[in-house]
């Protein structure tokens, strides 16, 4: 081939060693970032870059020495630059697995090449296949960034494959205009500025990958932290991904007994539930077990649970005191879902995912034991007050009647007794008044009569009334008129607390005021009692913290109807007892 150029001026020299420069800083950035993230991409941009730097190498040695041999080196190296850039696009947009055969169009540089500048001599037929084949690949390259613009939205992407199309056209100039000595330095400059768009470009994408990669898997942190209070932590696991670009489906693996199978799903991936992987996702899984790290395969279509085409599958471990336990699969149309993650940083989210879900497990349990314990004291607390009803009845139907009979007894004896024997008697029917007495205060502590004869209300008012006549106490009570209609237990419930509680203020509060408020609203009753007296030493807590036995047994009353009970108060400022009881929803 017959050369219509020169080696040219100083400044097309000084444009080429700017142009190697930067592009090996461009090499050199791009290998610090594959040592750091481990992501194939990255070392090929970084071959790419390398090629780019020889072939600037290669003119500038043809520059200086006007050997064809630099020229040929300058073609090949040239192609093979467009190539990699364009290889290392696709990996990144598309996961793409390597093939032998792509080998082959890696031949066609240099095999053009010798053609091209030893066995032709025009100038068109020798550039053209060869400028047409670099303008294709540079194409390519931008159609492959528009592509994955069009998948996850990103605009950089977009950019990006601007850029290359700018290129690709760029390169179709050659034959007529860099050739031939035109655009010297500018073609250089021109080239730079594209150059050093590609590289920032790559490295604003891979940023954009990584915040929008950070921003979701620190959102799961987020759902693993708040599951277990109400929100079932597998659907939030299954469910978070999908707001990963082009993310189409999620699934939770787990392994239990030897095997395993998806116990959750979301997405495309949603009927894999109760099924084990098959496809592309059992060799993720597979690998992901026995690699402990995060696992990306590109998906084979029509081979994937449920027959759904993708483009690729991916794994994440997740641990349980560092044994993997399953894997969080992925499905989706784009490419690798973790982006330029650390490898740690996914395996210390799966290991907080296997943490939640133990947690969840526990949690779990530990409701379903809770729920046991409070049958338990329902039962319990039941079979007290029919202990306590059967103890009443006997007392007051057996024991006080025959008292009763007793007492009549001595009373005729007396009428008809001699002298020297009425004392006696007489003290003998006063025993038996006092047994009758006492057996009557027991069998009120029992089951109070009160309560029976005369509802809720009115035995609390006569409660509260007695007690301040006993005790010279101030006590007020505020009550409604009426008050839905409670359970019997309820209403037991409610008289003991206020029984327990007016005992407990004559005993230990020291007080000269108690007021008693009993309200009902929002499908709750509510009992409040107050008093003036020194208060809790405990300060402020729940009543299971207070050393009183009597108050333990109205919280297990009360909760075992779904109450609550809460105590307040501090050192001479009072105390404040608050029991809620749950009104039934047919009442």
């Amino acid at each position: 081939m017959d050369l219509s150029f020169t080696p040219s001026s100083a400044s097309e020299l000084s444009a080429a060693f700017l142009q190697a420069t930067i592009t090996i800083g461009l090499a050199v950035l791009f290998a610090v970032l594959y040592t750091r993230y481990r992501k194939a991409y990255f070392a090929y941009w970084t071959l790419a870059w390398l090629l780019y730097a020889l072939r600037v190498s290669a003119i500038i040695s043809f520059l200086g020495t006007a050997d064809r041999i630099w020229l040929f080196w300058h073609q090949v190296t040239t192609g093979w630059t467009a190539l990699g850039l364009l290889w290392a696009t696709l990996v990144f947009s598309q996961q793409l697995p390597w093939r032998w055969p792509y080998a082959l169009v890696a031949l066609f540089p240099p095999v053009w090449s010798f053609i091209a500048i030893y066995r032709l001599d025009n100038f068109m037929l020798a550039a053209g296949p060869a400028v047409l084949f670099l303008s294709g690949a540079t194409l390519w390259t931008g159609w492959a960034f528009f592509r994955h613009h069009r998948l996850v939205g990103s605009r950089v992407a977009a950019l990006l494959a601007a850029a290359f199309f700018l290129w690709g056209l760029h390169h179709l100039d050659y034959p007529f205009l860099r050739a031939r000595g035109a655009w010297n330095p500018w073609g250089y400059y021109l080239d730079l500025i594209l150059e050093l768009a590609v590289g920032a470009g790559v490295l604003l994408l891979v940023q954009e990958d990584l915040r929008r990669g950070l921003s979701t898997l620190s959102a799961l942190s987020g759902d693993l932290q708040r599951a277990g209070r109400g929100e079932d932590v597998t659907e939030a696991l299954v469910r978070r991904p999908l707001t990963l670009p082009a993310v189409r489906g999620s699934a939770i693996f787990m392994v239990e007994n030897g095997t395993g199978c998806f116990i959750r799903g979301a997405g495309v991936c949603s009927d894999w539930v109760g099924r084990p992987p098959t496809g592309p996702a059992a060799d993720a899984v597979r690998r992901v077990l026995q690699s402990h790290r995060p696992e990306v395969l590109r998906g084979r279509e029509g081979h994937a649970l449920g027959e759904i085409p993708h483009e690729y599958v991916a794994a994440m471990p997740v641990l349980r005191e560092d044994v993997v336990t399953g894997a969080l699969v992925f499905v989706g149309e784009a490419r690798d879902p973790f982006a330029a993650l650390d490898t740690p940083f996914l395996i210390a989210l799966g290991q907080q995912v296997g943490a939640a879900m133990e947690n969840a497990d526990l949690n779990r349990r530990l409701k379903a034991r809770t729920q046991d314990l409070e049958r338990l004291a329902t039962r319990m607390v039941q079979q007290h007050e029919h202990e306590r009803r059967r103890l009443f009845r006997e007392l007051h139907d057996e024991t006080a009647q025959a008292f009763a009979a007793v007492n009549l007894h001595l009373g005729m004896l007396l009428e008809s007794a001699p002298a020297e024997l009425v004392p006696r008697l007489e003290r003998a029917q006063a025993l038996v008044g006092e047994g009758i007495q006492s057996i009557r205060n027991v069998t009120e502590d029992l089951r109070p009569s009160l309560l029976d004869d005369l509802g809720l209300l009115p035995a609390l008012r006569a409660l509260t009334r007695d007690f301040g006549e006993r005790t010279g106490l101030e006590v007020q009570l505020e009550a409604p008129e009426s008050l839905p209609d409670l359970s019997d237990e309820a209403e037991l419930a409610l008289f003991r607390a206020l029984q327990e509680a007016l005992a407990n203020v004559a005993r230990h509060a020291g007080a000269s005021r108690v007021e008693v408020q009993l309200q009902a609203g929002n499908g709750r009753a509510f009992l409040v009692v107050e008093d003036d007296g020194r208060g809790l030493r405990l300060g402020q807590g729940d009543v299971q913290e207070n050393g009183s036995a009597g108050l333990v047994g109205m919280r297990e009353r009360i909760t075992a109807l779904g109450g609550t009970v809460r105590m307040e108060g501090r050192s001479g400022d009072g105390a404040r007892l608050e029991v809620r009881v749950p009104i039934p929803e047919e009442a």
